[in-house]
C-alpha cells in the first residue's frame, strides 16, 4: 500500500473588513486547519475595526472626537500606543502624516471627472487649520487622549489597515502558521515561504495598468504598502492631481503616481507611503534613506522609477 503524500498548499480567504478587501493566505497541509487559523485572524481584524472605526458612535476614535476641545477620554492601552506611534511618525515626517486629518472638509475635494478647479489657497488653508498633531494631548499615566480644539477629529485611515495586518500576522504565527500573507487592500505583510520553499514574490502595480505589475520584489518576513493616485485623481488644466492632500496647504499633491514602502512592519509601511507622496521625490527619498530597515519605490507622473539606496527591484 502506498502512502498518500501530503503537499503543503496555500489556502486563501477574501472578505471585506474595515471597509476594504482583505485577503488572508495560509500555507498548510490541511484545509480545515488553515480555515480555523484564518477564522482567528478575521476575529482579530474585526476586533480592531470596532476600536478604530469612525462609523460607530461607540468606537474609541469617535469618543475622542466627540470630546474634542471639551475633555480627555480614557482609551485602551493598545489605542493609546497606536496614537503615540502615529504622533512619532508625524514628527519624523514633519506633519506630512497626521491622524488629525479627520477634521478636513471633504466637500472641497471631489476627486472625480466633475472636479474642474482647485479651491483657492486661502479656502484650502482654512479647511486644514484644525489638522495639527501637536494638539493631541496624551496622558500616559491615565491613558487619556484629548484633542485640544473643538472640531478636531482623528482617523486611522492612514495606519489602521497596516496595524490590523500586523496583528493578524501575529495571531496566525502564535497559532502555528509558519508561512502566509495578510493583504489589507494592498498593504500586505508576508512571512515564511511559498510551498516550494521560495520567497514570496510581490508585484508593484503599474499605475497605468493595474492588472500588470510595474516591477516585482522577492520578500519574506517583510511588509509592503503602496499609495497611488491611479484610482482617485482629478485632471485640471492638463495636470493630474492625486487624492492625497498636503495637510499644510490643504491642496492635492502632484508629480507622483505611486509610492511603495517596504519594511518589516505593515503598520509603518502603511503610515509612510502617504507622507512620502506629500513630501515629494527628493525629500521623501532623503528621509527614507535615513531610516533603518526602510526601503522605497516611487513612480512619477512620467513613469520614471526612483528607489531608495537599499532596494533591488526587478523590472
Amino acid at each position: 500500500m502506498t502512502a498518500i503524500e501530503i503537499v503543503p498548499t496555500v489556502y486563501k480567504r477574501v472578505l471585506k473588513l474595515m471597509g476594504n478587501r482583505f485577503e488572508i493566505s495560509v500555507v498548510s497541509d490541511y484545509e480545515s486547519w488553515a480555515s480555523s487559523r484564518i477564522d482567528l485572524a478575521v476575529a482579530e481584524i474585526s476586533r480592531i475595526e470596532k476600536l478604530l472605526t469612525t462609523f460607530n458612535d461607540d468606537s474609541q476614535t469617535n469618543q475622542i472626537n466627540a470630546a474634542a476641545g471639551i475633555k480627555p477620554v480614557r482609551v485602551d492601552q493598545e489605542v493609546f500606543q497606536l496614537i503615540q506611534r502615529s504622533l512619532k511618525i508625524s514628527a519624523i515626517t514633519q506633519g506630512a502624516f497626521d491622524i488629525t486629518y479627520g477634521s478636513i472638509d471633504k466637500s472641497l475635494w471631489n476627486f472625480d471627472i466633475n472636479m474642474k478647479s482647485l479651491p483657492d489657497a486661502e479656502t484650502a488653508r482654512n479647511a486644514v487649520r484644525l489638522i495639527n498633531y501637536k494638539n493631541v494631548i496624551m496622558d500616559p499615566e491615565h491613558l487619556t487622549v484629548m484633542l485640544k480644539e473643538k472640531g478636531m477629529r482623528i482617523g486611522f485611515g492612514g495606519i489602521g489597515k497596516g496595524y490590523a495586518a500586523d496583528r493578524a500576522k501575529a495571531i496566525l504565527q502564535q497559532n502555528g502558521v509558519n508561512s502566509g500573507i495578510v493583504n489589507a487592500a494592498g498593504d500586505l505583510t508576508t512571512w515564511g515561504t511559498q510551498p516550494n520553499g521560495k520567497p514570496w514574490t510581490i508585484a508593484i502595480a503599474d499605475p497605468n495598468r493595474q492588472l500588470t505589475p510595474f516591477s516585482t520584489l522577492n520578500i519574506s518576513d517583510m511588509a509592503i504598502a503602496t499609495s497611488g493616485n491611479y484610482e482617485k485623481y482629478a485632471v485640471i488644466e492638463g495636470k493630474k492631481y492625486s487624492h492625497t492632500i498636503d495637510p499644510k496647504t490643504g491642496l492635492p499633491v502632484s508629480g507622483i503616481k505611486s509610492v511603495s514602502i517596504v519594511c518589516p512592519s505593515a503598520e509603518f509601511a502603511d503610515a509612510m507611503a502617504t507622507p512620502v507622496t506629500v513630501m515629494g521625490i527628493r525629500v521623501g527619498l532623503d528621509l527614507v534613506n535615513q531610516l533603518k530597515q526602510l526601503a522605497c519605490v516611487i513612480i512619477d507622473d512620467n513613469n520614471r522609477l526612483y528607489t531608495s539606496r537599499n532596494i533591488n527591484v526587478k523590472n
